[in-house]
């Protein structure tokens, strides 16, 4: 009987070092067999130049961090990506969950999804993540825990955020939250 992948979910607030544990995480998946790959799927889209050299700068960071990381970017199809490319010698890295449902709310161009667009698309990514035969590993900003905000928008994707971040962490065996750079162990084994 093969064991299910163990999936992971990494919440932290901005720059408390989420990416660097998920990056740190794939390097020891890499490390564990010979025949393991890993895939960091960027979900960041650069709207100005300041975003971009961001992307940039993170980009020959993770290299130089993690030499056997592939990149994949493709931010708006994460269940697509998980059935596409998932495989039980492989792991993705979902870097971030936050940034895809801005872009999925709120895009660049166009409009954004609606409640019943959101919530299908929700069981989608859920279901394709059920069903990923590699482990996943989300990375995502915790940015619930303070007063609610009062633009209707705003408590819009507060709210989409935490329930996302519920129901992701359901399907995860380990669920760690940043602090400072320290991650704290939810739920799982560290």
């Amino acid at each position: 009987m093969l064991t299910p992948p163990q999936h992971g979910l990494i919440l932290g607030g901005q720059k408390s070092g989420k990416s660097r544990l998920a990056e740190q995480q794939a390097a020891a998946w890499l490390a564990a067999a010979p025949g393991h790959r890993a895939t960091l799927v960027a979900t960041a889209q650069a709207g100005d130049a300041e975003m971009a050299a961001r992307i940039a700068r993170h980009q020959a960071d993770r290299a130089a961090r993690v030499p056997g990381l592939a990149t994949l970017e493709e931010p708006a199809d994460l269940a697509g990506v998980l059935q596409r490319h998932g495989a039980s010698n492989h792991m993705l890295v979902i870097d971030c969950l936050t940034l895809w449902l801005t872009q999925r709310l709120m895009p660049l161009h166009g409009d954004g999804l609606d409640d019943a667009a959101l919530a299908a698309e929700s069981a989608r990514l859920l279901a394709a993540l059920q069903q990923a035969p590699g482990p996943v590993v989300w990375v995502s900003n915790e940015i619930g825990l303070g007063v609610s905000p009062l633009g209707r928008e705003v408590r819009r994707f507060l709210d989409a955020l935490g329930l996302l971040h519920q129901q992701i962490g359901a399907h995860c065996g380990r669920v760690q939250l940043m602090v400072a750079g320290i991650p704290l162990t939810v739920k799982g084994q560290p």
